[in-house]
């Protein structure tokens, strides 16, 4: 499990270090561009998550066909997928741009907030056939229990973005300074390297097969159905803690940021957990032996869990140096208190990522759909009696986001110990189907 993972955890931990260095280098243009940022990125990452359902379910389906000694199923499934991700990231980023304004007022930017808005997410999406390319790609590689190559192309992928970064937001002799445009032609370039990359390794580690089988399409559509839902439901209450930060003021907006991107880095972090044990589950469900299985259930929560304390006492002791690096002087008073409660909730949300990943290896998806939009409209209903002028709005905004883990949590663990309902990795199921 922890050989897994730590190629794992590194590859995930790549993406939000970028952003890191985004929000750092943008800080320093001030509050107006940090929200912008933002506001951006949480928009961009939305449209584009939803369709994180051809990444998982290609990740299970390749870990079931490995566990079967299926190669030439893997390879179908492999480039069904991409197909698909490479299809729908061009049409999404088609149906997207002329949108773009309207999603910026929605997301509570106003005078030049959005306008910086604007201008980062069209650039952004010239890279969205790229992002979901790549997607595919790691999680058929992660299938196939290949945690070593993700790493190597994310870490190139970064590297570039945050070497671009300097060079495009600042400029350096006749590059001129971009500044938010910079960053997002940053993120489009490595992008576009990273699903070169990708492409490269499928075709050595596993090929192309000849002829597309059109069957797989409808399973991996109907993996995706839930998925779908599961994901947009997810990402809408992201969008509404968002909204609601910046319908607060800039600073708000800019504090929401800066813990936003270290709570994203420390779920990513935790997800390696969950990305392992979705891969070893599939692995032994594809085997019949569901003993194990359960074994990687156990495993991948404790580990989780004992990371999530580890990284609550961290994000406490090291609320300062964040302050300084991420957080403009006029958002620091809207910060620590919401900081505080994100930190607090690091357990639950390290139990949360665990279950995911072992609901996603049992193939679990419309459970998995449901807890999400229960945990979503309870959210969701909370978030709209936020007092928006009230000065310690941002802290319930986080105290709601407690709130909504912690119900994701409880029944993640309840379907798996004791197994709630038609649960795959219940202890009566074992004997009849192993």
């Amino acid at each position: 499990m922890l050989a897994l993972s730590l190629p794992t955890l590194f590859s995930l931990i790549a993406e939000p270090l970028t952003g890191l260095v985004d929000t750092a280098f943008i800080a320093s243009l001030g509050a107006p561009h940090l929200a912008a940022l933002g506001v951006g990125t949480i928009a961009l990452s939305s449209i584009f998550w939803v369709f994180n359902f051809l990444s998982i379910g290609t990740q299970t389906e390749v870990a079931k066909a490995f566990g079967k000694g299926d190669t030439a199923r893997a390879q179908q499934l492999v480039g069904m997928g991409l197909v698909m991700a490479g299809s729908i990231g061009l049409v999404v980023a088609l149906l997207i741009f002329p949108l773009t304004p309207a999603i910026a007022t929605w997301m509570g930017g106003t005078d030049v907030v959005f306008t910086h808005t604007v201008t980062y997410v069209n650039l952004r999406l010239l890279g969205g056939p790229a992002v979901l390319i790549t997607l595919v790609a790691f999680g058929a590689l992660r299938g196939m229990q290949n945690m070593q190559v993700p790493l190597w192309i994310a870490l190139a992928i970064n590297a570039l973005n945050i070497g671009l970064d300097a060079l495009l937001i600042f400029g350096l002799g006749p590059v001129p300074a971009l500044g938010i445009a910079g960053a997002a032609l940053a993120s489009v370039i490595a992008q576009w390297v990273g699903a070169g990359l990708a492409l490269w390794q499928i075709r050595k580690k596993i090929g192309f097969p000849s002829v597309l089988n059109r069957a797989d399409t409808k399973r991996l559509l109907v993996i995706g159905s839930d998925l779908f839902v599961r994901t947009g439901m997810l990402t809408l209450f992201l969008i509404l803690t968002t909204r609601a930060a910046t319908k607060i003021g800039a600073d708000a907006g800019a504090a929401h940021q800066a813990i936003r991107q270290i709570w994203m880095f420390t779920a990513l972090l935790l997800d390696a957990f969950a990305i392992t044990g979705q891969s070893l589950i599939g692995f032994f469900i594809g085997a019949k032996a569901l003993q194990h299985a359960r074994r990687v259930a156990y495993v991948a929560c404790a580990w989780g869990l004992w990371t999530g304390i580890a990284l609550a006492l961290l994000m406490w002791l090291g609320e300062s140096w964040v302050i300084a690096l991420l957080v403009p002087t006029s958002a620091i008073s809207l910060f620590s208190s919401a900081w505080l409660l994100a930190a607090l909730f690091q357990p639950l949300n390290a139990l949360t990522f665990a279950t995911d990943g072992i609901h996603w290896g049992t193939g679990d998806f419309r459970f998995l759909r449901n807890t999400v939009a229960t945990a979503t409209i309870a959210g969701a209903a909370l978030l709209l009696l936020v007092d928006l002028k009230n000065p310690e709005a941002l802290f319930w905004v986080w105290l709601i986001t407690g709130i909504w883990i912690t119900i994701r949590a409880l029944l993640g663990l309840l379907r798996i110990w004791p197994g709630v309902g038609t649960a795959p990795l219940k202890k009566s199921a074992i004997p009849h189907q192993v």
